[in-house]
C-alpha cells in the first residue's frame, strides 16, 4: 500500500533539444505540417504537466493529512474547524490526559499530596512501551511522575500514578469511564491509563476536545506539566514528544500519542493575548504530517478566532469571498 510520502510518477515527455542561442538542430524540419502538428501536441503535454505542478502546493496546502481533526476556541467552546471528529480511533497515549486528570482531582480533594513519594512496584518497572525508566523499589515523588506521563509519556509512571490514586488499575480505570461520561464523551471507553493497545479501547477527536477543556477548566495550573520542554530523570534528559513547544508562538500543551491502530495523534493549546486555542488531530500517517497539520490548525485559529466558515475554506482549497 503506498503511503502518503510516496512520491508520484509521472511520464516524461520528449522534447526537441534545443542548440546553442535558442536555435533547434538544422536537421529539424519544422516546415512539414506532421512535424508542426506532433510539435503543438507536444508542446500542450508540457504545459499541462507544468499546471499540474505548479498546483500540487496548493492541493497539499488544503489538504488536513490525518484521519480526524477538530479545532476549537476554547473560550467559547465554538468548533471552527472539523473532519471526522467522531471517527472511532484508538487514543493512544492521550489517554494520559485523562489519568492525569483523576490524579489532580485527588489531589485536589486532598486525598493525596504532590509530594509525596510512590514506590514502584516490579509490575511498574516492567511495563513496556514509552517510558520514564522506572526502577523497582525507588520511590519517585507524584509530581515527577506526572511530569514523567506528560513530557516522555511513561506508561510505567501512569501505571504508578493509577494504582495509587484509585487503589488498582480496574478501579481506576472504572473512575476514568465514569468522568469521560460526565464530561460529556459520549464516544470513549478506556480499557487502561496507559493508552497502551487493549480491544475496545477508542475514543474520537472531539470527546479529546471536550476532555481537555473540562481538564483545562477543572486543573489550570496543569499546563506547567505538559509545557516543559526538557525533563530530567536519574541523569536522562528527554525532550518532550510534542515537537510544537517553543516552535509555534503561544504553543503551551498538551500531549501526543501513536500506537500501530491510531496512528499519530496529538492534543495542542495555545494562547496570544486572552484568545485561546484547541487542536486535536488523530490517525496522521507520520508525526512530521501529525505535527503540521496541529500548526496549520492552531494558527489558523489564531488569525480567524470567530471565523468557522473562513478556516473551513482554508483547508477546503476554496478561494475566500
Amino acid at each position: 500500500m503506498l503511503n502518503t510520502e510516496s512520491r508520484a510518477v509521472y511520464p516524461v515527455v520528449d522534447m526537441p533539444r534545443i542548440h546553442a542561442a535558442g536555435r533547434a538542430p538544422h536537421n529539424a524540419d519544422h516546415g512539414h505540417p506532421t512535424h508542426r502538428r506532433h510539435f503543438k501536441c507536444v508542446a500542450s503535454i508540457f504545459l499541462a504537466c507544468l499546471v499540474f505542478f505548479c498546483a500540487l502546493p496548493r492541493l497539499s496546502q488544503a489538504a488536513m493529512p490525518v484521519r480526524a481533526a477538530i479545532l476549537v476556541n476554547m473560550d467559547t467552546g465554538a468548533v471552527l474547524y472539523s473532519k471526522n471528529p467522531d471517527m472511532a480511533i484508538p487514543p493512544a497515549s492521550l489517554t494520559k490526559v485523562m489519568s492525569m486528570y483523576l490524579a489532580l482531582d485527588q489531589i485536589k480533594a486532598k486525598k493525596i499530596k504532590l509530594g509525596e513519594k510512590i514506590k514502584i512496584t516490579p509490575q511498574v518497572a516492567s511495563v513496556g512501551g514509552s517510558s520514564m525508566h522506572l526502577r523497582a523499589g525507588e520511590r519517585v515523588p507524584l509530581s515527577q511522575l506526572l511530569t514523567g506521563m506528560a513530557v516522555v509519556s511513561g506508561n510505567d509512571a501512569a501505571t504508578a500514578v493509577a494504582r495509587r490514586t484509585g487503589g488498582n488499575e480496574r478501579q481506576f480505570v472504572r473512575a476514568m469511564n465514569q468522568k469521560a461520561k460526565a464530561v460529556g464523551m459520549k464516544r470513549t471507553t478506556f480499557k487502561n491509563p496507559t493508552g497502551l493497545p487493549a480491544a475496545g479501547q477508542k475514543t474520537t477527536a472531539r470527546d479529546m476536545a471536550l476532555m481537555t477543556r473540562a481538564y483545562l477548566r477543572a486543573h489550570p495550573s496543569a499546563l506547567r506539566y505538559h509545557n516543559v520542554t526538557l525533563f530530567t530523570y536519574r541523569d536522562r534528559k528527554t525532550r518532550n514528544t510534542n515537537a510544537l513547544l517553543g516552535q509555534v508562538p503561544g504553543v503551551n500543551g498538551l500531549k501526543t500519542g501513536w500506537t500501530v491502530a491510531s496512528g499519530y495523534n496529538l492534543i495542542v493549546t495555545g494562547q496570544r493575548g486572552k484568545t485561546r486555542m484547541l487542536a486535536v488531530v488523530m490517525g496522521g500517517t507520520s508525526r512530521v504530517g501529525r505535527d503540521n497539520a496541529a500548526r496549520r490548525l492552531i494558527e489558523a485559529g489564531f488569525r480567524y478566532p470567530t471565523s468557522p466558515k473562513k478556516i473551513q475554506n482554508m483547508f477546503s482549497g476554496r478561494k475566500k469571498r
